[in-house]
């Protein structure tokens, strides 16, 4: 522990100098909880393949109870190098391949993205993520009653089975119900009009 003397040769008031030594405990604590949330933040980061920027992070943590500031956030993972990679859009991932695309499907949803009971009303989207095997596409389900991810389904190439394989997974989680409608935007795998009423076992798919 610092002296007395040190106040003086410091050339600072000694009451201050006291409370600075009153201190020390209390920044103690803050640094070690510091490290702790930078230890959080670091395992969300690796946990979502460093997609994740302060935003997200700061979402992830209050939903697991962590009342943090996003400014806070923000600060430790500029000061730990941590940052979230930006995804390049050289595509859009939505266009119409009208030479090849079947017959939109009737729009059971009519934009009405609600639902009264969950397995009933299901959107998916397909995006893509970079990764140490390079870029992959991600398919997931959403359910409008729970807003929850129920089928999500990974691969290297943009087809249609990759959007019934997402769906199988929900419906073998018995997350879909009978008569249950999956809802997609209208992009080049609009073959998923047609698999995806087999997968969802009774259920119709619908497009915008």
């Amino acid at each position: 522990m610092a002296s007395p003397g040190c106040g003086r040769v410091l050339d600072v008031r000694r009451p201050g100098f006291y409370e600075w030594l009153a201190a020390a405990p209390a920044r103690e604590q803050r640094a070690r909880e510091e490290e702790r949330l930078a230890g959080e933040i670091a395992g969300i980061h690796a946990a979502h393949q460093g997609a994740y920027g302060s935003p997200r992070v700061t979402a992830e943590l209050r939903r697991r109870g962590e009342p943090v500031n996003h400014k806070r956030v923000e600060r430790v993972m500029r000061e730990r190098g941590i940052a979230g990679t930006t995804r390049r859009r050289p595509r859009s991932l939505t266009r119409p391949d009208k030479a090849t695309a079947p017959a939109p499907a009737p729009d059971l949803i009519c934009r009405d993205f609600t639902a009264d009971a969950p397995g009933r009303r299901l959107v998916g989207d397909i995006t893509y993520l970079p990764t140490e095997e390079g870029w992959l596409n991600l398919t997931t389900v959403l359910d409008l009653h729970t807003r929850e991810i129920v089928g999500h389904a990974m691969a290297p190439h943009m087809r249609g089975d990759l959007v019934c394989d997402a769906i199988a997974l929900a419906a073998d989680r018995g997350l879909t119900g009978p008569g249950a409608v999956f809802h997609s935007d209208s992009g080049t795998q609009l073959e998923i009009n047609r698999s995806s009423q087999h997968r969802l076992a009774g259920a119709t798919a619908a497009d915008r």
